[in-house]
């Protein structure tokens, strides 16, 4: 008789218990790389910008079913905080939870990278193998650094906050006119944009900076999370502006895709997940 595997959802449930011991290994191995070679880095181009698009977009064509499980938890987690954000009270952190939302991209994309990663090999590359990558030896190592980012990505909300206590006050407006009127018709609410956006672009500098190609490589390879995250800083080190031209490419698609209400993450995401694992491939010896 066939083997079934059952739904997406009752499929991953039966793997996570597996995943414990890689967690635990992963801690374990956080200061022991010392007997590990660092990989070479490599100077990147704006053709190599375009040839992992390209490649990205085949793999997109190639398993949109698949490519869209493994990362529909990402826009269904953003419409809820969106939702959230909508209440009065926190609707000045509506904007800045958005933006912010970006830097655990590269966590959601995970399974992406195996997907990629498993064409590229030739090997079955469907929904299954991509969440099948929580029992990697990896995976552990792949927790730690998207704790990191989510670590990120609360800092970058209480700075938000505080940027926008210092110009406009704690006054929760009383609807969305008027928060609109503070924020664009007044002194203080340029202030707070331009502060917000100065601030906030060294957040996303910091995540780009860890997280270009740190994600792939912990796929691709038994490595630590100080080794990846060092390399990833290299690799933003040897290219700086082809690097910087990659963020600005995945913030403004980001931002398509979010638009309405996070559903074009459906789409937009899969193929910058697909995309940074071919970028990966080309940055990293």
């Amino acid at each position: 008789m066939a083997k079934t595997i059952g739904n997406p959802l009752s499929w991953t449930a039966r793997h996570l218990a597996s995943t414990g011991h890689h967690i635990a290994a992963t801690t374990a191995e956080m200061g022991g790389e010392t007997n590990v070679r660092a990989p070479g880095v490599r100077a990147l181009t704006d053709a190599d910008l375009r040839a992992a698009l390209r490649a990205g977009w085949q793999d997109v064509l190639a398993s949109r079913t698949d490519a869209m499980v493994a990362i529909l938890v990402y826009p269904a987690i953003g419409i809820a905080l969106f939702a959230v954000g909508l209440h009065l009270a926190l609707l000045h952190l509506l904007f800045p939870l958005a933006a912010g939302f970006a830097l655990l991209g590269p966590v959601a994309a995970v399974g992406l990278y195996e997907i990629s990663r498993r064409r590229e090999a030739g090997q079955p590359a469907d929904w299954r193998q991509a969440l099948a990558v929580v029992q990697s030896p990896s995976f552990g190592a792949v927790v730690v650094l998207g704790l990191y980012l989510a670590g990120l990505f609360l800092a970058w909300m209480l700075t938000a906050r505080l940027i926008h206590a210092m110009t406009l006050g704690d006054t929760i407006p009383a609807s969305m006119v008027d928060f609109a009127r503070q924020v664009f018709a007044t002194a203080d609410g340029w202030t707070m944009i331009v502060v917000g956006i100065a601030v906030g672009f060294v957040f996303a500098l910091v995540a780009l900076a860890i997280s270009v190609v740190s994600f792939p490589l912990l796929i691709d390879r038994h490595v630590g999370v100080p080794m990846a995250v060092v390399t990833s800083v290299r690799v933003l080190r040897h290219s700086p502006r082809v690097v910087l031209t990659w963020g600005a490419i995945v913030a403004a698609a980001l931002v398509v895709g979010s638009v309405p209400f996070f559903l074009g993450l459906v789409i937009v995401l899969p193929w910058l997940g697909h995309a940074t694992w071919h970028l990966y491939r080309r940055a990293v010896v």
